[in-house]
C-alpha cells in the first residue's frame, strides 16, 4: 500500500475506529459517507480510518497512460461502493492499466474493481458508475452522491449508510407484491429522502404547523 495520508473521519473517535480502507496507485479516493475526502495541498488522502459497519466509498481512476509515443492522463467518472471492513484492513484495487485505449476497453466493457484484505482474501466490488450532466458535472461530488441517495432512498446516520428500501420495502419474490414495512420512523426517513426540495419546504412547514396545533 502507499504511504498513508491519515484522514479523520468526522465523528470517529479514535476508541471506535475499527480497520484502515486504501486506494491503490492510480485510484482516488474522492467520498466517504456522503463527506468530500479532502487532502492538505496538493496531497490526496489514500486512506481513511473507518467505524465497524457498512461504508459508502466513492472512487474514479485517474492516472497516467500511455498514447501511442506520449503519456496523458485517464479520468473516468466516478464509482460507488458499499464497503463494510468488519474489523480488517482493506484496499480498493484494479488490474495495471498502462494505456490509453486498455484502460478505455476495461472501463466501457465493466471495469472489475476489486477489495483486498489484509488477510490475503481478494473480493470483487459491486458498485455503481454515478452519471452527470453538463460539463461540471462531477466537479460537486457532494452533491452528485446527494442526489444518488436520495433518488435510492439511502441514508448515513452515525457514519453507515443505511439503504431505508431494503429496511422499509419488502418484495414478494412470488407475486411481485410490494409491502412497506419497519417502523414509521424508518418509513418517514425513506420517503423525506425521496421528496423534492419543494415537497420538503411543503412537509417543513406542515410539520412546524402541526407541531403548534
Amino acid at each position: 500500500m502507499k504511504n498513508k495520508l491519515w484522514l479523520l473521519v468526522a465523528l470517529f473517535s479514535v476508541s471506535s475506529q475499527a480497520a484502515t480502507l486504501a486506494v491503490a496507485d492510480n485510484i482516488q479516493l474522492l467520498a466517504v459517507d456522503g463527506k468530500k475526502v479532502k487532502g492538505q495541498g496538493w496531497s490526496e488522502v489514500e486512506s481513511v480510518e473507518l467505524t465497524d459497519g457498512k461504508h459508502q466509498i466513492v472512487v474514479r481512476f485517474d492516472g497516467e497512460v500511455k498514447r501511442g509515443s506520449k503519456t496523458t492522463i485517464y479520468t473516468t467518472r466516478p464509482y460507488l461502493f458499499d464497503i463494510d471492513l468488519a474489523d480488517m484492513n482493506a484496499e480498493i484495487t484494479l488490474p495495471r492499466l498502462t494505456t490509453e485505449s486498455q484502460a478505455k476497453a476495461f472501463f466501457e466493457r465493466g471495469a472489475t474493481w476489486q477489495l483486498a484484505l489484509d488477510n490475503g482474501m481478494v473480493k470483487p466490488l459491486v458498485g455503481v458508475e454515478l452519471q452527470g450532466d453538463g460539463f461540471a458535472a462531477y466537479s460537486d461530488i457532494e452533491a452528485l452522491v446527494a442526489a444518488y441517495n436520495s433518488a435510492n432512498g439511502i441514508v448515513v446516520e452515525k457514519g453507515n449508510a443505511i439503504d431505508l428500501q431494503q429496511v422499509a420495502v419488502n418484495v414478494d419474490n412470488k407475486t411481485g407484491k410490494v409491502e412497506i414495512t419497519g417502523d414509521a420512523l424508518t418509513q418517514l426517513k425513506m420517503w423525506y429522502t425521496k421528496a423534492s426540495k419543494e415537497d420538503k419546504k411543503a412537509f417543513k412547514i406542515w410539520m412546524a404547523e402541526k407541531d403548534f396545533n
